[in-house]
């Protein structure tokens, strides 16, 4: 057998790495191609396989096309898990629209430019931020559920645009594989501001770092059905990974020695909402189709986790005595970074921020200081538990998604507040006419609608008029009024598009 050529973006990045090691560990299977910026670091992280033949390096940008056809050129598959992410992704809103957009019109652009289009392979990596926060109650989701970016989220406004470019694309094959939080020894360096954006009481579902390599690699191979693509998938390493934000802490300070979170940080220092997290009904469809989990027990996980970090965290457990400390000097002042920090925003009363994240400045203040007052909630984790509902998407998804016809848009649109106007079905990979409850017309995919989740691209975040929404759109209403008040009269307008360094 011939090997298969991947083209591979992000591969200096933690998730892009791994994949790129995954493949690279088969190199009798595939040629890799990847696209990498030019720079001293990179050239260094990849210099002892410069002159391996399986290997071939394209020095450049995702934003050119120029490169980004040079990469694809010649693939049997793109894997594209590159761009922009947090946190700078917070800091730089512009240039992160722009990058990922981009990259995306790049690749489709390049694809349609081959020989044979139909003939490549295209995978997405989205982001669980494009469903927002889903807390208890409503944390049990599945694709299909609304998008529902958070307020300030501009990271997750790019990975939708890009989303739906390879869903309307027109491509034979194409699938995004929506990424949850990834584990993975660096995470230990993450100490920014947005680590204070996280609720307590939100959930996530974690992937290891090794899981989303071993995906990226086997979603190239032959076993691989036809059925696979042109869906949307999310990415969870499985029950085991289903954590409170609260339980991550815990395990995380834990396996360095430094014990309960509660002697570092205080409750109020955390958002209550507007960040993003969820467990997944559906996470098994993809582990049916990919089989990349290795099924570790989450707290061997942690216990190996911490062989892997470099010696400076390995300290930290001399640093248990001093938590007092810590907690004072170091972790303090994190959220009282300006701009970011949640300590800053409470002080300088800043009250958009304050609304988006806390539902205002009084039930801010409302908040206990201390953890003996603060009420910490732990769900059941089994997918199958009696707790566990699911959203209404408006049409009946026992029938074969192929045999949905005109009338079961109108009846989906209807639930969205607004109308199918189309006449016919081509197919459900087509663009058909749609009326938002706002009265805007818009052309989409009824895979897109239905299955992505996706409704008026004009409309969605902007102006983030979430609670008018909601009113108007009972399909989004299942995920807004469980964690706001029907009285709440909150908006953010574009001029909440903070461009710091830009």
């Amino acid at each position: 057998m011939s090997k298969k050529t991947v083209a591979l973006t992000g591969a200096s990045g933690t998730m892009g790495f791994q994949s790129f090691l995954e493949l690279y560990a088969r190199k009798d299977e595939f040629d890799i191609v990847l696209l990498i910026r030019d720079s001293e670091k990179n050239r260094k992280k990849f210099a002892k396989y410069m002159n391996d033949p399986a290997v071939r390096f394209v020095w450049g940008d995702l934003t050119s096309y120029e490169d980004v056809f040079a990469m694809v050129s010649g693939a049997d598959y793109v894997l594209h898990v590159g761009g922009m992410v947090s946190p700078a992704a917070d800091y730089f809103p512009t240039r992160t629209l722009k990058t990922n957009v981009t990259a995306a019109e790049n690749i489709v652009r390049a694809v349609k430019a081959q020989p044979d289009p139909d003939a490549v392979k295209v995978v997405y990596i989205g982001t669980v931020a494009e469903t927002g926060d889903r807390n208890p109650p409503i944390h049990w989701a599945r694709t299909g559920d609304p998008i529902k970016i958070s307020v300030y989220d501009h990271y997750a406004i790019s990975k939708v645009k890009a989303e739906a470019i390879f869903a309307e694309s027109g491509l034979k094959y194409w699938v995004s594989l929506r990424q949850s939080g990834i584990l993975y020894p660096a995470i230990l360096k993450n100490m920014e501001p947005i680590m204070y954006h996280v609720p307590m009481n939100g959930v996530l579902e974690w992937t290891t770092v090794e899981d989303a390599g071993r995906l990226m690699a086997n979603v190239c191979g032959d076993d691989i059905p036809e059925e696979f693509w042109r869906r949307f998938y999310n990415i969870g390493s499985g029950e085991e990974y289903r954590l409170t934000n609260y339980e991550f802490e815990e395990l995380l300070l834990g396996t360095l020695g430094l014990g309960s979170p509660k002697k570092l940080f205080s409750p109020n220092w955390f958002t209550t909402r507007n960040f993003h997290g969820q467990w997944y009904c559906d996470g098994d469809v993809l582990e049916e189709y990919c089989h990349f989990r290795a099924n570790i027990p989450v707290k061997q996980y942690f216990r190996e986790l911490i062989k892997k970090v470099e010696p400076f965290y390995r300290l930290a457990f001399m640093a248990r005595p001093y938590g007092t400390l810590l907690k004072k000097f170091m972790m303090k002042p994190i959220a009282e970074v300006e701009n970011f920090g949640t300590l800053w925003w409470a002080e300088h009363n800043v009250p958009e921020r304050m609304s988006a994240y806390y539902g205002g400045m009084e039930k801010y203040r409302d908040l206990p200081d201390k953890w003996e007052d603060f009420e910490l909630i732990t769900p059941s984790k089994k997918a199958d538990s009696e707790e566990v509902v699911t959203l209404d998407h408006g049409y009946d998804e026992y029938k074969p998604f192929e045999e949905l016809t005109i009338d079961d848009l109108r009846r989906a649109a209807e639930f969205r507040g607004g109308q199918c106007l189309a006449e016919e079905l081509k197919d459900m990979y087509t663009p058909v006419l749609w009326k938002s409850a706002r009265g805007s017309e818009f052309m989409m995919s009824p895979n897109l609608v239905l299955r992505g989740g996706h409704w008026c691209p004009e409309e969605l975040p902007w102006p983030w008029d979430y609670d008018t929404e909601a009113k108007i759109n009972p399909f989004f209403a299942q995920v807004w009024y469980p964690l706001h008040d029907k009285d709440e009269n909150n908006y953010y307008g574009p001029e909440i598009f903070d461009c710091f360094g830009e």
